[in-house]
């Protein structure tokens, strides 16, 4: 059975405005208040103070990367992009910078409750995902550093007993495989370094 996202309450909210002096901001200001946000406007980049902001909503036809204060798709909350232009630039540009929602100009007087919601919807959906990849990934180069520190063990013998052995010595040193595996590697890697060094002295010599 596929569960029903509930609907969160946006009540005392804090939403940017990135837009000129322009009767959109007035249309997006009236409807946020009515909703219970706090929203603040701007222009022309964002304040340091953006960065604790719930929502940033920002113009997409006159847009550059300099008005925020993180690299394009870093986003740390939902962005809502105003887009009146439907340029191929501008376009790629606000693709660019992942908005989660959007609203075409000019704004009347609905639509902006329902493009917060699909925002915090898509924000949230975009963080999960991005972090069960980066949990993954770092599956997977645990993995392969245990596959490291059991040939450096093994040294040409039998797989099966150095990674035992590795797991004794995790038990040993009451750390888990995958940090006993680093630190072995570790010492591999400053094992072969002090060999390197004795070489190149040997040859200077």
């Amino acid at each position: 059975m596929t569960r029903t996202p509930r609907i969160p309450n946006l009540g005392g909210a804090r939403a940017f405005i990135l837009h000129r002096p322009h009767p959109t901001v007035q249309a997006i200001t009236r409807q946020l208040s009515a909703i219970g946000l706090i929203t603040l406007d701007c222009w022309p980049e964002l304040p340091p103070e953006a960065l604790a902001a719930d929502f940033v909503f920002f113009d997409a036809d006159l847009g550059f990367d300099e008005q925020f204060p993180w690299k394009p798709g870093e986003a740390p909350m939902p962005l809502v992009a105003l887009i009146g232009s439907e340029a191929p630039g501008r376009i790629e540009w606000t693709l660019s910078h992942k908005a989660d929602a959007q609203l075409l100009k000019p704004v009347g007087n609905a639509g902006v409750y329902s493009a917060l919601l699909i925002a915090r919807q898509s924000f949230e959906a975009r963080k999960h995902l991005a972090s069960e990849i980066a949990s993954l990934r770092q599956r997977v180069a645990e993995r392969q550093t245990i596959v490291r520190a059991v040939t450096a063990l093994a040294k040409g013998a039998d797989d099966g007993r150095a990674y035992a052995q590795l797991r004794s010595l995790a038990m040993s040193w009451q750390i888990s495989v995958e940090d006993a595996a680093r630190r072995i590697v570790a010492m591999t890697s400053e094992e072969k370094t002090g060999e390197e060094g004795g070489d190149d002295q040997s040859h200077r010599a």
